[in-house]
């Protein structure tokens, strides 16, 4: 479009893949809702959660020296982590969400965070389930506020 106050956001998707069927109810949640508010958007898969804030970080730092492609307008995380017997669930959780909230703030960006925290996988599928919490939609819903936060401070379009 050439009116620069209608331009399609293009948004990134990024989703650990570590419990799969979770992260494929997450992604189903998250693209329905992209598509019903008309937007375009690109899927990334990563291992874990841990690696989503670097994917971001890339995808930021790309801008700075590819022109080929388009820029993201809004990120959305998504994934789980069910606690086990160890503390690394507390350190993948506290760690990965640290991150995402520096990278949003520190260059203005427009975020969803679909990454579940759950004790037990009956919880991750209640939360995923389209049918049910649906937190794929509610972490693509919140990138689309954040853009819309964004227009209001002329921050989107660039």
């Amino acid at each position: 479009m050439s009116d620069a106050n209608h331009i399609t956001p293009h948004i990134l998707v990024i989703e650990a893949r570590f419990y799969e069927d979770i992260a494929d109810t997450l992604y189903q949640g998250a693209s329905a809702a992209l598509d019903a508010a008309g937007v375009t958007h690109e899927r990334v898969s990563v291992p874990g959660v841990f690696e989503i804030p670097a994917v971001v970080r890339m995808a930021v730092r790309s801008m700075d020296f590819f022109a080929g492609r388009r820029r993201f307008d809004g990120y959305v995380a998504l994934g789980c982590v069910i606690r086990g017997e160890t503390t690394h669930y507390d350190y993948v959780c506290s760690e990965s969400a640290r991150k995402l909230q520096d990278l949003a703030c520190e260059h203005t960006l427009a975020l969803g965070y679909g990454i579940l925290t759950c004790e037990n996988m009956a919880q991750a599928q209640v939360r995923a389930a389209v049918d049910k919490k649906n937190k794929g939609r509610d972490a693509a819903e919140a990138c689309l506020a954040m853009l819309d936060v964004k227009r209001r401070f002329h921050l989107f379009p660039r």
